[in-house]
């Protein structure tokens, strides 16, 4: 079988090799492809690897040969279900591979609002601490998290893992979750309706799947909700947050600062108006990016080819 890889790059930059598909066909291996360039590379594939390329009908039509698509993350948004479906094409995701990473990510975006430890940073070393007349200063208000509430929007696995670490720090941690699960045993935890989580929490953090319902669920109506003191952290999907309404509640005061490692369109465009929003910490989507995380994530795109190819596929979506 000819197992050709689309968009390689962000999964293995150098440090996670492609090793393990080698044994199971003829494999290739393309960094990065552009659209016009996806049917030229891939029109004798039986197998795709792909992040994120765009696989539509039309392209679909032009892969004669393709029998299994492996999609090497959790999202398979890129991928027309029903065309697969029609045309007798598996394709399989990768369900859970950066939880850790993730939930850790939620607290290094959170602490850095606390303290603004990179700022005060840069400050020592321009020379303000020699200056100083005082043994310490601080530029930004230093904001302890425990007593207050975690809202977790979202409690699968990730906000699950977000909501442990979030106990342990102290904090009372609150989730809003469409399908509510066993509750964790934390002390005052509890299921909330999305307006009270809105309401209640001092950190709102993002667990949840893109869905048409959702989409832009963090608009200027439950920004006003929020209090005005309140974080929003949004590891999770850009178009989750209508981001002008975002940068507008920043500006203005309606909530204290927000840490994202997610935007509406990726890589960031120069527009955007998050660039220039007040207290707002951004990051080119690396919540995911650990290489404990990327080697996980390589180990079940492994498993998932060698599960098909044996008549068995996994982690199948379609």
């Amino acid at each position: 079988m000819k197992i050709v890889v689309l968009d390689g790059n962000t999964l293995n930059p150098g440090d996670n090799p492609w090793t393990g598909l080698e044994p199971l066909g003829d494999l290739e291996v393309y960094g990065t492809t552009d659209p016009d360039k996806v049917v030229e590379r891939g029109g004798d594939a039986d197998i795709l690897v792909i992040n994120k390329i765009i696989l539509s009908p039309e392209v679909l039509d032009k892969l004669p040969n393709l029998k299994f698509v492996a999609v090497t993350a959790t999202g398979y948004n890129v991928v027309d279900l029903e065309a697969t479906r029609a045309r007798g094409i598996s394709v399989s995701n990768i369900p859970t591979y950066g939880t850790p990473s993730v939930a850790q990510f939620v607290f290094a975006l959170l602490l850095e609002l606390c303290h603004h430890v990179s700022l005060h940073d840069k400050l020592v070393k321009q020379g303000d601490w020699t200056r100083c007349p005082d043994f310490c200063f601080w530029n930004t208000p230093q904001i302890e998290l425990m007593g207050k509430t975690m809202g977790i929007l979202g409690f699968g696995r990730i906000g699950q893992n977000t909501g442990r670490i979030a106990d342990a720090l102290g904090m009372r941690v609150i989730a809003h979750e469409v399908f509510e699960a066993h509750a964790p045993d934390y002390d005052g935890f509890e299921f909330v309706s999305q307006d009270e989580l809105f309401e209640q929490s001092d950190v709102i953090s993002m667990h949840c799947p893109l869905t048409p319902e959702n989409t832009g669920i963090i608009n200027s109506v439950n920004l006003e909700r929020m209090k005005t003191n309140a974080f929003l952290i949004n590891t999770a999907r850009g178009p989750l947050v209508v981001e002008q309404d975002l940068a507008d509640a920043l500006n203005n005061d309606v909530i204290a600062g927000a840490g994202l490692d997610v935007v509406q369109v990726e890589p960031m465009l120069e527009g955007n108006p998050l660039l220039q929003a007040k207290n707002c910490i951004i990051t080119p989507h690396i919540a995911w990016a650990t290489l404990s995380a990327r080697s996980r994530l390589m180990g079940t795109v492994v498993d998932n080819v060698a599960a098909f190819q044996k008549g068995s596929p996994q982690n199948v979506v379609n």
